[in-house]
Formats: C-alpha cells, structure tokens, sequence
C-alpha cells in the first residue's frame, strides 16, 4: 500500500525544526512526506526546501482551517493511505508497521489512530486521543485514557487493538478511496471535531474505526490553541453540537439537542463561577453559531446514508462530576 503522511503547518517552523526529524527518520521508507502550508507567512517554506528537500510542498493559498486545508491538501497527494499528523508529533521507531498491518488485514478498517502520549509527559496519554475516542449519550467526547481533563498514566492497559468511534485528528489514518468517497472533512467546522464527524460518516456507510496501542507517537498538544484559549472553547461546544445535527439518530435527536442546550448553559454557569467568563461568552457564541447554522446540517444530515449509534448509556457528565469516575475502565 502507499502510504503518504500529510503534515498541515501555518507558521509554524519552529514546530518542524523540533519534529520533522523523528518523523523523516522513521517514516521515510515506508511513506512519503508531505507538508501541507496553509499560506504561512514565516520561513517555513524555505526551511523545507534547504534542509528536507526529500520533503513533497503543498502551498495552500489561504489559511482557512484544519478541514479545508487538508481537503484542498490532499487532492495534490497520491496514496493509498493518508495520515493526517499534526506538526507538534514525534513519531517513534517502527509506529507505522503496526497500523499498516491492521489495514493489509482487516479490509473494513477505513480509519486507525496509534496510541497518543502526552510529549511534556512521556509516562501520560495526550488530551487530543489518547487510546481512541467515543461519545456519551449527549454527544460529549471521551477517550480510553481519557476522561475530560483527567488522564492516565499509560501502564501498557490500551496495548491492544480495539474498535473505537472515532480517531483523533492528531494522527489520523486513512484509506484515501473512504476519505474521497465521503466527501472528506467537513469545511464549515474549521477545526476541532471533525475528525469526529468524519468518523461517524465513515461507519455509517458500514467501515470501522480502529485503535492500534502497538503503535505509539507523542503530542504536544495546544501548540495551535491553548487549552485556555476561548476561540477553543467556541469551536468545540459549536461542532460538539453540529455533529450531534447532522449524525444523531433520529429516535434521540430532539431529546439529546434539547438536553445539550441545558447542559452547554450549566457549564457556562461553571464557568462564570470560576471567573473565567470569557469561556461563558464563547460557549454563548458557539450557540449562536450553532443557531445560524442549524438549517444548514439538517440537509447535511438529509444527505447520510443512515445515523450509525453511538454510546447510548453514558453520561460522561454525570459519572465524570456526580459519581467521580475519572478512568476509562470504571465508566458504566
């Protein structure tokens, strides 16, 4: 199979001098490589060229997102598999034979993540996927390894292979012919969930996500957005809501809107009693949003196949701040 690994940058040359090297010393005979530039204004582009000419340039022409700069990115690249890696990755020895393997083998494997440590903290998994992704019944997303801020220590507990429902956006691997034939990512969330998206549309037309834990990279995480910044905020309570439009099944779509909209104004009310009220006014504009664009994922969501389920008996929110349950393993 040909393999390309599509790293997205916008100014970010630092990033690339600090990671490109794993990742060429790794992956180069087994992948091509190619930096997807979304129209960055620092010396990115000249970096490449002098230092990594082996390294296939990409120039998108504007800096419009996550979504489009790989859609736009990934017309330019012939490969059987993408993976979608973020620039603030270090890959580790041998992380791509364990994936590739899972997909010479298991043909409905459309979509696999490696496991994702924390790079600041080797012994811990990272926030963005850790052992790979699910949603409750509200729609909120939560990892193996993972439980909204709280994360564990790896202890070689997710060394498996498993199914899970979505693969995080920080690596990302992808049949190319899947990626293509639905439609690729959603343009209009810009970025932050919507890999989840793309995932759930990936089952509904009948493949499988897969978590492969014998295949191991390290993730800064927030080297785009920090944790603290609002605009985050935004875009993950404004996408949280259009994937449960578009994807929801209907016999939960009203009940699961109606309760995401009680629960997203008790977090702002959270918010505002941490006195971090500018979290509040982004979590009231990610609504806003939302609102504007409703109409417009309800014919998106007219367009799916069908709505493949989710986790239907979990609350994330209740076992997480009721019952205090903080790890994977302890989540009924």
């Amino acid at each position: 199979m040909k393999t390309a690994i599509v790293i997205l940058n916008w100014n970010g040359q630092k990033l690339l001098e600090q990671f490109l090297p794993s990742i060429v010393n790794f992956s180069s005979e087994l992948a091509d490589i190619y930096v997807a530039d979304n129209a960055s204004t620092d010396s990115s582009i000249k970096y490449i060229k002098e230092f990594y000419p082996s390294i296939k340039i990409i120039e998108n022409t504007r800096n419009e997102g996550y979504a489009k700069g790989y859609n736009d990115a990934l017309c330019a690249v012939d490969a059987d598999i993408y993976c979608l890696l973020n620039s603030d990755v270090e890959v580790t020895k041998d992380w791509l034979n364990p994936v590739l393997e899972v997909f010479k083998t298991d043909k409905n494997t459309a979509v696999i993540q490696p496991k994702i440590l924390d790079f600041k903290d080797k012994n811990k998994f990272e926030y963005a996927g850790a052992a790979g992704g699910f949603l409750d019944l509200y729609g909120y997303p939560y990892c193996r390894g993972r439980v909204f801020n709280t994360l564990e220590t790896d202890s070689a507990q997710f060394n498996d292979i498993s199914d899970i429902f979505w693969a995080s956006g920080a690596c990302l691997f992808i049949r190319s012919k899947i990626y293509q034939q639905v439609g690729g990512l959603d343009e209009d969330y810009f970025a932050h969930q919507e890999e989840i998206d793309l995932c759930w549309r990936v089952q509904n037309i009948g493949f499988t996500i897969k978590y492969v834990g014998t295949s191991t990279i390290f993730h800064v995480g927030g080297a785009t957005l920090q944790e603290t910044n609002p605009q985050k905020t935004y875009l993950n309570f404004r996408n949280s809501l259009l994937n449960v439009v578009k994807n929801v099944p209907k016999k939960w779509f009203l009940f699961v809107i109606f309760s995401r909209l009680i629960l997203d104004g008790i977090a702002g009310i959270k918010f505002l009693v941490e006195l971090r009220p500018i979290h509040t006014l982004a979590i009231l504009k990610a609504h806003l949003s939302f609102y504007s664009n409703f109409f417009k994922f309800l014919k998106k969501r007219k367009k799916l196949q069908k709505k493949q389920n989710y986790n239907l008996h979990t609350s994330i929110v209740w076992q997480y701040f009721i019952l205090s349950r903080n790890k994977f393993k302890n989540l009924k």
